[in-house]
């Protein structure tokens, strides 16, 4: 299958995101490259399919990143048989780019055992790297940016990644690394071996060799990815594998970026309108540990900061009401307030960290109702932290997210999707805690007009 054979109603292509902040960064890809789209916060209903009309695409974000492998079993068949009985072709496994993850939490090597019942085809296509954010795999090695630093490290030399207080990662060779979830034998395609495509004339060559690929695999096959111009091969390897049976493809965003490239009668895009300055209030809650969110919360100048004492926050309801009760009244005199949590005197314990994202979020859905009851309904919020993400949509009662524009390379502004008209059209900015530049707290209030 190619550009030129999608439906012209049915959805082709469809993604499950691993926690919300990259699922909304994968919105932004799909959505950029002029695909009608919609992030759901789970299976959709048949009223929400209704309400969101027309798509080509599919988007369904999860927390299966936060999740051991029989909670993402439970999770992921769902998700499966829905998007199998919907005729998509194409499933993206969504991971980090980072692909952080571990046998015992978030592994995905269980995600593609309980996906790849649903995608029939025997090739599981896994993209690893993302330049467009300082994500580079080559010869099966990964290496990544640490924020806005121009410096590469080794995935296992990372300064975040490496010492991720729940999924560290201490190999950089993707190969063992899924190994160790479950998937051997894994092949590798080195981006050396890649031909060109770069002229209608190097086609003819590109589809022999993607011939010769796909034969010759019978499994997970990793692609080395160190260069954009590198995304159309992998874009059209794709494509053709799925003509054949529904493919299973694992990655980041890059993904749906070679997707792209291979869809030269994509609908055009126009480029959507750029942040303006927000009207009112804009409300920051902060539970990443990240250095680089450390960084943006120091940085920032634009905002009332109100550290929370963890520990309180988790043991005492009265604590978290008045924090609550703080940040509502600051709110309502018209000044930003960024809520973010304190670092932990030693690493927090998986428990402990997902204990945090809970109570965060639940703080964060409290401060937009007691604003609401104030007389002052926020229209722009952020939150930063991959699972704090994930928690606060689900505590603020939303079911889907349509994209509206990029803040930042992995960054992304969406407008909320709810049955709460309190909720219902916010825009909304969820960060993982390594994307971002220093100032990006402020650009999110001020606009980048």
């Amino acid at each position: 299958m190619n550009g030129g054979e999608r439906g012209p109603s049915a959805p082709r292509v469809a993604w499950y995101g691993d926690d919300f902040t990259g699922a909304t960064d994968t919105l932004a890809e799909v959505s950029r490259a002029g695909l009608r789209s919609l992030l759901f916060l789970g299976v959709p209903t048949a009223e929400q399919l209704r309400r969101a009309g027309p798509l080509d695409a599919i988007g369904i974000a999860g927390a299966a990143r936060a999740m051991a492998p029989s909670e993402m079993q439970t999770e992921l068949g769902g998700v499966g048989r829905f998007l199998a009985g919907a005729g998509i072709r194409v499933l993206h496994y969504k991971c980090c780019s980072t692909f952080d993850s571990a046998p015992h939490v978030g592994s995905i090597g269980a995600a593609v055992r309980e996906l790849r019942r649903h995608m029939p085809n025997p090739l599981v296509p896994i993209v690893g790297g993302q330049p467009s954010i300082g994500r580079y795999c080559s010869f099966a090695q990964l290496f990544a940016r640490a924020g806005s630093a121009p410096d590469i490290h080794r995935i296992d030399r990372h300064p975040v990644m490496s010492a991720h207080p729940v999924t560290p990662m201490h190999e950089a060779d993707l190969r063992l690394h899924l190994a160790a979830q479950g998937l051997p034998a894994i092949r590798s395609v080195p981006h050396t071996a890649y031909p060109r495509l770069r002229q209608a004339s190097d086609a003819p060559a590109v589809e022999d060799w993607i011939g010769r690929t796909i034969g010759a695999a019978d499994g997970p096959l990793l692609l080395d990815l160190v260069d954009d111009e590198q995304l159309a091969v992998i874009g059209r390897l794709i494509w053709r594998a799925a003509s054949r049976l529904p493919v299973l493809a694992v990655g980041p965003s890059s993904v749906q970026q070679a997707l792209a490239r291979a869809l030269p009668d994509a609908p055009a895009s126009a480029a959507p309108a750029p942040l303006p300055a927000a009207r009112g209030p804009v409300l920051v809650v902060a539970g990443s540990l990240s250095p680089v969110t450390a960084r943006q919360i120091a940085a920032c100048r634009h905002y009332t900061r109100q550290p929370l004492r963890v520990e309180r926050l988790l043991a005492d309801a009265a604590y978290a009401a008045e924090q609550a009760r703080q940040a509502v009244a600051t709110l309502a005199q018209g000044r930003n307030v960024l809520v973010h949590t304190d670092r932990p005197a030693q690493a927090p314990s998986a428990e402990h960290t997902a204990a945090t994202a809970r109570a965060t979020a639940r703080l964060a859905a409290a401060i937009v109702q007691g604003s609401a009851q104030a007389g002052t309904r926020l229209g722009r919020i952020g939150i930063a932290g991959g699972d704090t993400s994930s928690q606060a949509t689900l505590a603020l009662g939303l079911w889907g997210l349509a994209f509206r524009c990029v803040l930042a390379p992995g960054v992304a502004v969406s407008i909320a999707r709810s049955d709460d008209p309190l909720t219902d059209g916010l825009e909304l900015m969820l960060k993982g805690g390594q994307m971002g530049g220093d100032l990006l707290f402020d650009d999110l209030a001020l606009g980048m007009d």
